[in-house]
């Protein structure tokens, strides 16, 4: 990639200032600085423009004139040339952190004043980012920049065992990961899917484990699960040589940027058990996802795997996983159970505890610390470990108030394999819903903590799985542009995060990325309504958003379509009672997008008592005993508060009308997307009583959904009531597959 930004900021050399006062300079830096202060003037880069620096910087300055084409390095001694760069010693007033920057423009140097290598990095990522901004390359705006991260550790996560990425591919990752200030890169390398380091003692995980007889992961998944021999015609897969890691490790290294391994254990590990069977509680392949944890010879097998590793990876860290074992081999095996009783363990979850905590003295040993999904926490957290809390952020909480240091990364905010529009318009993906302004609004010290239990909050990390990411446009796809909201997340301070203004440099950022030729998400059409509602007064307050900048929106309050005549939307507005709104983008007079539409329904049961004959998911309690009948009808994700869950069980609740009520209809949605398993109940009854006691069946709806139907789709059942008299009215969904319901509100009229 570096050569590829080599030629374009080289397109416009020898461009005088004149072009820059035509076509205007560009300053919309992402992560946005702590401090900017736009001067007069602009610095043109021409073919005789040198490259000075401190002895400190010079592999940086190195790097930045590979990066631009410029002058060979000369000492930094002396009056640089005009029209030059000069790395140099920053004052260490104004840097708040050591890897800040001051970055100054003048019409005839550009100086990137650091104190640490960190800094000089970051300096160089803005100039490079301000270059490729410009519609002039070689003309920059002059400029007095201040700047420093707000969290140590800004993390990328990608996922290579579900889909291999080339080395050279995994380079351009890097990469982009650094123009936007990104420093770790977590890099998940085993999974059932294929194991994908060579590690020389076991060859038989790259020559078997690192390939699967089906191009699809999801055709593989579904299915024999069986993997292939490296050079069969018919094998899929790869894996990186230690030459080819090491060299990925150097040059993330040279850009700033750590890679932390991943090597999964005890959970996640079907390869290297098709492989090495005894390492499992059955001893046969193909039968157990988790290591036998009463084995020493599991033990002896990760140590010895783990060695090769650090040997390769320098990374303070080395992440075990931990995350989502099933524990239920391990509940059948005498040597697992033998190990309980030997170890004086309560359960399962002890002995996960143990092994984890075993791993953790190794790693100690050898100067290295344990990171793991936030399941490690299960039966208790070792003494040193730190967590990345990816189910939401209780397990950060958690962690973080006994001491620990964490990285948040949870599902609902950072997870960049999941939708980030409308589902029917998109790729397929696992599931879920974020969209570029969710992921912006993202704050990772959760308020729950003390100001001493923050402390111990890292940072956090854009964390991609790719079963459904088959290729590099595909990944890019997904991470671009979300990956800039993260990026000013993590690395801006709080007091200038806003919206609007990150909305508008972004636009600046698509030329960035178009010149970089990243297949970037296009920002949708798509038009968000927003209720606030106000039961009591029985009105709600809309406003709506959208991804396009400054658009125009209209909308109709009676259900039919827009027109470009419609009501033009300009600030929030009242509505009373009962309304169909309906919202879409025009441009030119056309409507480039679908329209959008919300039924505001004033209901009966608005704010009523809901009873809970089974409990609600603790994991999706949406806004708990107000959800059902609250007037907020949920999105296009589980994860959005509106949509509240029920785990293997079925939804059983009654409503309490207060007083004895005709009732003429009763609509209550479900969803369903079973990547995670989520599915439209076999069937809803709905039946009703006087007294909470004795009740009468109105009428049963049956699902016409195949559990099959992979695709989000949701279903409305409707009940027409016939004007019944009663005060309790009880919904009963039927749990099919023992997975998640979710149940959105319940209208009763």
């Amino acid at each position: 990639m570096l050569k590829r930004i080599t030629c374009l900021l080289l397109l416009a050399v020898g461009l005088s200032n004149v072009l820059y006062s035509q076509s205007r300079g560009n300053l919309d830096l992402i992560p946005r600085p702590a401090r900017i202060l736009a001067t007069a003037g602009a610095f043109t880069f021409t073919s005789q423009s040198k490259v000075y620096s401190t002895p400190r910087f010079k592999e940086v300055a190195t790097l930045f004139a590979s990066a631009t084409g410029l002058s060979p390095i000369t000492s930094s001694s002396g009056k640089p040339a005009l029209h030059s760069i000069v790395f140099g010693i920053a004052d260490k007033l104004g840097l708040r952190d050591s890897a800040g920057y001051q970055l100054k423009i003048t019409p005839d140097h550009v100086f990137i004043l650091a104190l640490t290598r960190a800094g000089a990095l970051n300096g160089m990522q803005s100039l490079l980012q301000l270059r490729l901004l410009q519609p002039v390359p070689t003309v920059i705006p002059c400029a007095e920049i201040t700047d420093y991260p707000r969290f140590g550790y800004r993390g990328v996560h990608l996922d290579v065992s579900r889909n291999f990425f080339s080395t050279s591919y995994i380079k351009r990752f890097i990469d982009l990961m650094a123009l936007y200030k990104m420093n770790t890169f977590h890099w998940h390398l085993t999974d059932g899917a294929g194991w994908r380091l060579e590690i020389k003692r076991y060859p038989e995980l790259t020559r078997i484990a690192a390939w699967r007889d089906k191009a699809s992961w999801k055709e593989w998944w579904n299915g024999n699960r069986h993997y292939a021999l490296e050079g069969d015609p018919n094998a899929y897969g790869g894996y990186y040589t230690q030459e080819e890691a090491r060299e990925i490790v150097a040059y993330a290294a040279q850009r700033g940027i750590t890679v932390i391994p991943e090597i999964e254990m005890p959970g996640h590990s079907e390869e290297v058990l098709a492989v090495y069977p005894q390492l499992s509680c059955s001893g046969s392949p193909y039968k157990n996802s988790e290591f036998c944890l009463g084995n020493d010879s599991t033990f002896h097998f990760l140590e010895n795997v783990l060695k090769e590793v650090m040997d390769i990876f320098p990374s303070p860290y080395i992440h075990i996983g931990g995350d989502e074992a099933d524990k239920k081999a391990w509940k059948q095996c005498p040597k697992c159970q033998q190990r309980i009783r030997q170890e004086h363990l309560k359960d399962e979850n002890e002995l996960q505890s143990y092994a984890i905590r075993r791993m953790e003295k190794f790693l100690v040993a050898h100067q290295r610390k344990l990171l793991g999904w936030d399941e490690i926490l299960e039966g208790g957290l070792a003494p040193e470990a730190t967590v990345m809390s990816w189910r939401g952020e209780a397990g950060g909480i958690a962690a973080a108030s006994a001491g620990h240091d964490v990285i948040m990364t949870p599902g609902g905010y950072c997870y960049f394999d999941s939708y980030q529009a409308d589902p029917t318009t998109q790729p397929e993906a696992i599931g879920g819903y974020l969209p570029l302004e969710k992921v912006y609004s993202y704050e990772p010290v959760p308020e729950e903590l003390t100001p001493a239990a923050a402390q111990h909050v890292l940072g956090a990390q854009a964390t991609t799985w790719t079963e459904y990411i088959p290729n590099t446009d595909h990944l890019e796809y997904m991470i671009y542009p979300r990956l800039l909201a993260l990026s000013e997340v993590v690395w801006s301070d709080t007091l200038h995060k806003e919206w609007t203004d990150f909305q508008r440099r972004l636009q600046s950022h698509y030329r960035l990325l178009q010149r970089l030729h990243v297949n970037y998400y296009r920002p949708s059409y798509a038009v968000t309504i927003h209720p606030a509602i106000n039961i009591a007064a029985h009105k709600t307050v809309i406003s709506f958003s959208t991804e396009q900048y400054q658009p125009q929106i209209r909308y109709t309050l009676d259900g039919t379509l827009p027109t470009s005549q419609s009501a033009l939307y300009t600030s929030p507005f009242e509505i009373h009672g009962t309304a169909t709104v309906t919202a879409a983008v025009f441009k030119d007079n056309n409507m480039p997008g679908k329209p959008a539409s919300l039924q505001l329904d004033d209901h009966l049961a608005l704010g009523k008592k809901v009873i809970y004959n089974l409990p609600y998911s603790k994991g999706y309690p949406a806004q708990r005993e107000s959800t059902l009948v609250n007037g907020y009808r949920g999105s296009l994700t589980y994860g959005d508060g509106q949509w509240q869950g029920f785990e293997g069980k079925d939804m059983d609740v009654t409503i309490d009308m207060d007083q004895v009520t005709a009732l003429k209809s009763l609509s209550v949605s479900f969803m369903q997307q079973t990547g995670p398993g989520v599915y439209i109940p076999a069937f809803v009854e709905v039946l009703v009583s006087d007294d909470n006691k004795d009740f009468r069946k109105v009428k049963q709806i049956d699902n016409d959904i195949p559990v099959t139907q992979s695709t989000l789709t949701f279903k409305d059942f409707r009940f027409d009531l016939k004007e019944q008299l009663a005060r309790y009215i009880r919904i009963h969904a039927k749990n099919q597959q023992h997975g998640f319901l979710f149940a959105d509100e319940v209208i009763i009229y």
